[in-house]
Parts: C-alpha cells; sequence; structure tokens
C-alpha cells in the first residue's frame, strides 16, 4: 500500500430542490458509492451501452487501498458530540485511521429531514469544510497517539460539481475559513467543476437568479466568494499564493453532454455542444498564476463521460483511475505538443486572407486497458484548438506550444509483470475542418475528416529508483507508422529543473515532410516525480 494513504474528503455538488437536499442527506456518501454497469463505447446514443462493471470509487477504494469509512455503529464519528458506545473499547472506538473517507454532509442543515430545509449560501459550506478538516485532524492525532505532531496532518479533497466551488472558496477567500485548515490540504481533485461559472444559451448565468442559489454559478458573483476578482472576465484562475499550490491541483473533465438526463434534458439543451450536458468544457478547467501575473494550466485529463447519471464522470473508470493516479502516483507526465510550422494546401492563392482552425486531438491510455486517462476528440467538442494566426503570426508564439493533458504513472502498475516498465500510448492527431480563404468558405482540395497527422506515439519509462531528482532514465519511444507500435528508440532529455525533465519526441516519418497541406512539430513531455 502507498504510504500517503490521507484522508480523502469528498464534497458532492449542487442540489437545486428541497427533495434534492434530502435525498442527499439520505445518502451516507453523497453519490459517491455509486457505480455503474455501462459506458458508451460510441457517441451514438441509438448504439447500445457496452458492459463494463466499476463498482464505485467508495467501493474501490476500500478494496484497492485499503481505505475505510468513518461510520460505525449507525453513527458518524465527525459528529462533534459523537462517543464511543458504553463498552466499546476496540481499535476502531479511538479516533480515526489516515486512510478514511470522509464525506462532507454540507446539505444536512438545508435538508427536511436533518434541518430545516433551507439552503445556505456557498460561504457557509466553505467555512463548514475548515471545520470539518480540523475535526479530521484531531480524530486521526487521537488514533496515531501521543508522538503524532498535528502540523504534519494532511488530507485530499475530492469534489464533484459544485463541490468544487466550495473547495475553492474556502481556500481562495481568507475570510472562509481557518488557515490551519488549509495548511492541511495537499492535493485537490475536481470532476466537472464549473471553475469558470455556468453558461446557458451562451449566456453566464444571470447574478439576479437567485432561485435556488442558481445564481452561485454567475462569474461575478463566484469572484466575491472566491476573494479573487476576474481576470479578462473570468475566474478559473489560482491565485499565486494559494495554498496547496496550482501543481497539487487536478481537473477532470467531461464531454458527453447526450447522456445528461437532468431536467429532461433541457440542461444538455441550454448548455450546448462542448458540454458534459451541464458544465461547458473550457469552463470546467483552471489555470495557475506565478508572480509574474503569467498563467500555466492545472493538470487535466478528458473523458466521454456526462456530468453525472449512468453515464456520469464520478461513477465511471477512467476518471477513477486518473484520481488515484493523482493521489497516489510516483510520476506525472505534462503532454504538450509544440508546432514549428503549417502549410496550406497548394491551390490556396499565395497572399490570400485565411482563415483556419486546427483541432489537436489526443488519446491517452496505459499499457493493456481498455480505458483512456485522457480522450480529447473532435466530434465530441474537446479536441485542443488553435487558429491559422495563432500558428503562423510571430507574435503568437507562444499559443503554438499547446498543452493537451496531464497523466499520472504508477510503480505498482509495474510490479511482477514481464516488461517492468511504466508505459503508455498516446493517438496525435490533427485536423482542419475547412479553410477560409478572403472570408469565403474554400472547399477546393479539401476532404471532410482528413487529418493533417495522425499516429501513435507508444513512450515506455524505466525511472531510477531514487526518481527523477536523481539517476538515471530509459526512455524509449516508437511511432506506430515507424517501429509498428514498439517502443524501441531511445529519448535523450534535458533537466529543465531540479525535478523536472524533458523528453522531445519527433513526430513520426509521415509528419516529418511539411508536405501541402500538412504540420511540423515535436510531442514535449515533462516529466517528474510525484507524491
Amino acid at each position: 500500500m502507498p504510504d500517503n494513504r490521507h484522508p480523502i474528503i469528498y464534497v458532492r455538488g449542487y442540489a437545486m430542490t428541497s427533495s434534492e437536499r434530502d435525498e442527499t442527506a439520505a445518502d451516507p456518501f453523497c453519490g459517491f458509492n455509486a457505480g455503474s454497469t455501462v459506458y458508451r463505447a460510441t457517441v451514438d446514443k441509438k448504439a447500445a451501452a457496452q458492459k463494463f462493471v466499476f463498482e464505485s470509487p467508495v467501493v474501490r477504494l476500500i478494496s484497492d487501498f485499503g481505505y475505510q469509512n468513518c461510520y460505525q455503529n449507525g453513527l458518524d464519528i465527525l459528529d462533534e458530540d459523537w462517543k464511543p458506545p458504553p463498552g466499546d473499547d476496540g481499535a476502531d472506538a479511538d479516533g480515526m485511521p489516515s486512510a478514511s473517507i470522509v464525506v462532507y454532509h454540507y446539505y444536512d442543515s438545508g435538508s427536511g429531514l436533518l434541518g430545516d430545509g433551507q439552503a445556505r449560501d456557498i460561504r457557509f459550506y466553505a467555512q463548514g469544510l475548515s471545520r470539518l478538516i480540523l475535526r479530521v485532524r484531531d480524530l486521526v492525532a487521537q488514533r496515531e497517539g501521543a508522538g503524532y505532531r498535528q502540523e504534519d496532518f494532511r488530507c485530499y479533497l475530492v469534489a464533484h460539481s459544485m463541490g468544487g466551488l466550495v473547495v475553492r472558496a474556502f481556500l481562495q477567500n481568507p475570510a472562509l475559513g481557518d488557515d490551519a485548515a488549509r495548511a492541511c490540504v495537499d492535493k485537490v481533485f475536481t470532476y466537472a467543476t464549473p471553475h469558470n461559472g455556468i453558461d446557458a444559451a451562451g449566456v453566464n448565468v444571470p447574478s439576479w437568479l437567485s432561485v435556488a442559489e442558481i445564481n452561485t454559478f454567475n462569474r461575478e458573483k463566484m469572484a466575491d466568494f472566491l476573494g479573487t476578482p476576474a481576470v479578462d472576465g473570468r475566474v478559473d484562475a489560482l491565485p499565486a499564493n494559494i495554498r496547496p499550490p496550482a501543481s497539487r491541483f487536478f481537473c477532470m473533465v467531461g464531454s458527453n453532454r447526450g447522456d445528461y438526463e437532468a431536467a429532461q434534458g433541457v440542461a444538455r439543451m441550454f448548455a450546448g455542444h462542448g458540454s458534459d450536458g451541464l458544465v461547458r468544457i473550457d469552463n470546467a478547467t483552471l489555470c495557475g498564476t506565478d508572480p509574474n501575473g503569467q498563467r500555466t494550466p492545472v493538470a487535466t485529463a478528458y473523458t466521454y463521460r456526462s456530468h453525472s447519471g449512468y453515464f456520469g464522470i464520478v461513477n465511471s473508470e477512467e476518471a477513477y483511475q486518473n484520481l488515484t493516479r493523482f493521489l497516489f502516483g510516483d510520476v506525472r507526465v505534462d503532454l504538450w505538443f509544440d508546432v514549428d510550422a503549417v502549410a496550406l494546401p497548394p491551390d490556396i492563392p499565395a497572399g490570400a486572407d485565411i482563415d483556419a482552425l486546427y483541432q489537436v486531438e489526443l488519446l491517452a491510455a496505459p499499457r493493456g486497458k481498455r480505458w483512456y486517462l485522457s480522450r480529447r476528440i473532435a466530434e465530441e467538442d474537446s479536441p485542443a484548438c488553435r487558429t491559422h494566426k495563432e500558428l503562423t503570426d510571430p507574435a503568437s508564439a507562444g499559443r503554438r506550444s499547446i498543452y493537451l493533458s496531464t497523466v499520472f504513472l504508477a510503480n505498482r502498475a509495474r510490479v511482477n509483470r514481464a516488461r517492468p516498465t511504466l508505459a503508455y500510448a498516446m493517438t496525435l492527431g490533427v485536423r482542419v475542418p475547412d479553410y477560409q480563404v478572403n472570408k469565403k468558405f474554400w472547399l477546393d482540395g479539401h476532404y471532410e475528416g482528413s487529418s493533417l497527422f495522425r499516429d501513435t506515439l507508444v513512450v515506455e519509462m524505466a525511472p531510477p529508483p531514487d526518481g527523477v531528482a536523481g539517476g538515471q532514465w530509459n526512455v524509449k519511444y516508437g511511432w506506430q507508422t515507424d517501429t509498428a507500435g514498439r517502443a524501441s528508440l531511445p529519448i535523450s532529455y534535458q533537466r529543465v529543473q531540479d525535478d523536472k525533465l524533458e523528453f522531445v519526441v519527433p513526430l513520426s516519418t509521415q509528419g516529418a515532410a511539411l508536405s501541402q497541406p500538412g504540420i511540423t512539430g515535436k510531442v514535449r513531455l515533462e516529466v517528474s516525480a510525484w507524491s
């Protein structure tokens, strides 16, 4: 078992009505215990779903990592007035182990079952999270005994949807919590959180729409409770001084709007394409801010899952694998695509005014698995996009480095295997749906669905025993078209920081020559030790 099994505190999402708050209060795990037996193999809803059993995050964390819940004899030991039953002198009666799953029941007071039936402001929930973390810290210290130092306590925050805003309000706004509680947070993982608010029919939820606290997702209101002003109209930037730092955040983003059935499908209609049915893809990510004001993407992965439901993002194997690798993995790999040049079709006249949208796709999967750690596909509205001007204008050179995703790899995955390496494959594709020449669509010589580049890169890593900071890495790669999918070519690397290495892989032979139309560039892997 990994030695960094800190308490996982789960913060569920938005409950719109009093009946939904009642349902939440009546569920001991607030949906974190929901599993699924189906998944969509294609984007076509008419196609039958395939059977794939995912037992739930709770069950898998218990069976895979030895976690346990915080309920005993029908009582919640996190309640401040909880005491062991008379005569119960078992080990479980004395505090709680670090490897515990804790569910933040912030809707209890607003339910008709356990409270007054009135929902609270998000500030109230953020303050309650602060108190809960300190309560968990005290119970873990109680279990560990007199030699345990409270300042060594750490926990993980895992949040779905609005739960991620509760977490951010607690962490970003100094008025909404205790600094001692914030210092306890080691990592933050969010599923489908509207970090930049919710848009309906392309318009941000208005601030005056206070019914059922829907204006919680208005960007002006969010900037207020986050205690961080909007930048260029957006509220998805973490401040430079946030703790934990932005490098310890992860955003899991869904792209399946078709299977989100809330409000009988009305929600997905207003959310529109490029969403999980409720949250737009470009509103579900975060970026960090350095002291100079420069923004860097927070670790992100994408999956073809809806906001919730049978095909939802929380009860999916893909999200679970990203969650556990982020919490307990050993190696972090940030994937970038650096574009050197693009060439237009030869029949486009020289000097013409050109407009085109380049769609960069990614499928990243570990060896031997039938799911993807990250999946960005044009048909699912999740590719990374750049305009022709961004890729050709010297003034926008920074836009040629395209962040794709982050994957975390775990050494335990290579134990007792015939090939003891950390290995995964990434399919990279670049498409141009159409060209516009002098403000008109250009159809001559353009074939719908064709790619400027498409190939699969296989990478195998053998990290040194002492991690990134020392020792020699053995990393090999191979493109499907060049080496039949075998990682046989060595990759050299440079150390860009004490704890980060940079590996650069040229595109395969089919992408090396700048044909017309075409693209040249390289895949860049930023590798660092994790946890």
